[in-house]
């Protein structure tokens, strides 16, 4: 399955090391009048050039739009596009064409077509991503014309978590998309050390997001928490999900889950000359313990969630494996390679996040 979606449907192409990577969006609404240099920056974030301890690869990722755009306004047909790879040096793959590195799909993709690209990790390379960032800035300019904005951050890294979310900090500034400065400085410390011992390490990423009505979802199937757990693990690395309470909700009481339902102000509603009280109760609720979710379905609170992302598997300290013919090696990996993935992770984060909710709101009308 190389589609994600339901309506607002992402196909995405390319490996690491081929010509170029690319997508086919099809399902965008027509007359959407995009911000070309809104996406550039959303796909910047994503880059290396912008991350503390990240590969040293060097891609301009230039986007070129093929179809399903007119004068900047989309048509309502398939958006195609492709971002070109120029930075490429499959020479330092030679030596894993055989080599099965251990934390890689090499294995498993051998297992599952009996062939593979081993440069750079073919299509099992996190640099297939850039093909989501650019649909999820694509969505969002959409969502955000409906009210509705994402934040996104590293919350995590190693044993270090950010001990207080500040308000409006402006995390795309931050080398490791990070809101907290103190916490900053405690993580440059630590990659350092890290990448000093040839080795690398996890972290996690949080997203919110605002603005979606209550009512989106559904209820079975495709629940919004169903489709961002996909979403999300869809991408290289990702090995857990969480929402609301998240994993804590097994230690928890049933006092300590529930949010209780307040009485909001009567909502009214015009109805030409005079104004009528709605038949749809307006409520609020005391807490946001669910995540803004509840069976499956947006109940008009913040979504927040959590991703976690393993170690980088590339390293350079000696590892044991085996050759694609059954010899057992020693493995020492070089060439260039991130220390820690979570915060180049927080930009696809945030475009599979909007993707998903465009998809369920689209699903919905």
């Amino acid at each position: 399955m190389n589609t994600f979606g339901h309506i607002f449907r992402l196909t995405t192409f390319g490996e690491s090391h081929g010509p170029a990577i690319g997508g086919v969006i099809d399902g965008c609404p027509a007359g959407l009048h995009l911000d070309f240099s809104a996406i550039k920056r959303r796909v910047a974030l994503r880059s290396p050039q912008n991350v503390v301890g990240a590969t040293k690869r060097r891609e301009p990722d230039n986007i070129e739009f093929l179809s399903g755009i007119y004068e900047g306004v989309t048509l309502g047909t398939p958006i195609a596009f492709i971002i070109r790879n120029k930075d490429v040096r499959s020479e330092d793959y030679a030596d894993l064409e055989h080599i099965y590195r251990p934390g890689h799909a090499d294995y498993t993709y051998d297992m599952r077509y009996g062939i593979r690209d081993y440069r750079g990790g073919g299509r099992a390379s996190a640099r297939t991503t850039v093909a989501q960032v650019v649909a999820g800035a694509i969505a969002e300019q959409w969502l955000a014309k409906k009210g509705i904005s994402f934040t996104a951050f590293v919350d995590q890294i190693g044993p270090i978590l950010i001990p207080d979310v500040p308000d409006g900090n402006d995390v795309d500034q931050s080398p490791l998309r990070c809101p907290d400065k103190f916490t900053e400085a405690l993580w440059l410390d630590l990659l350092e050390q890290v990448r000093d011992e040839g080795d690398s390490i996890g972290g996690a990423v949080r997203c919110e997001i605002k603005g979606v009505p209550a009512g989106v979802g559904e209820p079975v199937f495709n629940k919004v928490q169903a489709d961002l757990a996909s979403a999300m693990m869809s991408i290289p690395a990702a090995k857990g999900f969480e929402y609301g309470l998240g994993m804590s909700a097994a230690a928890a009481q049933g006092t300590e889950s529930n949010d209780e339902i307040l009485r909001d102000t009567v909502c009214r509603v015009r109805k030409g000359q005079n104004i009528e009280k709605s038949t749809t109760p307006k409520v609020k609720f005391n807490t946001n313990r669910a995540g803004g979710l509840l069976g499956g379905i947006t109940t008009g609170e913040p979504i927040y969630f959590r991703v976690v992302f393993k170690p980088v598997s590339s390293i350079s300290q000696p590892q044991r494996t085996v050759t694609d013919s059954g010899q057992a090696v020693a493995l020492q990996i070089s060439g260039r390679h991130d220390v820690c993935v979570a915060p180049r992770a927080v930009a696809v984060v945030r475009a599979m996040a909007a993707i998903t909710i465009m998809d369920q709101i689209l699903l919905r009308n």
